[in-house]
């Protein structure tokens, strides 16, 4: 079966942890980040869980598992380290929900990829939960060419994009503008530092291109 990517807006929703170990904290640091609304089921747990749970950034349930915690979770993670529990938690979700069972990628209706990040720039890396190590290598070789610098670069181009949809200009014309500013140099500018130069140019081109349009 081939898995279908795409990129999931988790602000707010509910999602189930099974499991406090260093797996389930890479985990719950990576639902964290997208905004989700966790629970967290484990007898123990990491200290970095412990303090999420604190600062009341989850919840946490310092207990066994039980099969009435799937209940109202859109995403469940079993990440503990008794494949017993994990089978129980995958026995315990419903056909609809999203599940995700640690070292069982034929139990999983979703994998989760390796993913290189710059800024709002995800690149993300997956072998179907089959060869994670061969992801986290390609994703060791992308960070090496993927520079920190692109996270500027993205939050430029981003930033660019909208001014250039704001303008009184045909789509034929706006489309010139942002391929234009696709240009290499752009990201060498900002690579470098030489913000001022980038911007000006930037300017250029839609000054050019607005009085073409006039």
């Amino acid at each position: 079966m081939r898995l279908y990517p795409m990129m999931v807006n988790l602000e707010g929703k509910r999602c189930l942890v099974v499991g406090g170990g260093r797996v389930a904290e890479r985990k719950i640091d990576k639902l964290l980040a997208a905004g989700a609304e966790i629970a967290v089921v484990a007898p123990s747990c990491t200290e970095a869980v412990a303090k999420w749970a604190r600062e009341e950034r989850l919840f946490l349930y310092r207990r066994p598992f039980a099969p009435e915690d799937t209940r109202h979770a859109l995403i469940v993670i079993a990440a503990t380290d008794d494949p017993d529990v994990n089978l129980a938690v995958y026995q315990a979700c419903a056909s609809h929900q999203w599940v995700n069972i640690a070292d069982r990628p034929d139990l999983c209706s979703f994998t989760v990829p390796s993913v290189v990040e710059r800024g709002d720039l995800q690149i993300a890396i997956s072998t179907g939960g089959h060869n994670p190590g061969l992801a986290k290598k390609l994703r060791r070789q992308m960070e090496a060419h993927i520079g920190p610098e692109y996270e500027e670069y993205t939050a430029f181009l981003g930033a660019m994009r909208r001014r250039v949809l704001e303008l009184s200009l045909d789509d034929r014309q706006k489309r010139e503008i942002l391929s234009a500013l696709l240009d290499d140099r752009f990201l060498c500018w900002t690579k470098s530092g030489e913000r001022e130069r980038r911007d000006l140019e930037a300017e250029r081109i839609i000054e050019n291109a607005r009085q073409t349009g006039t």
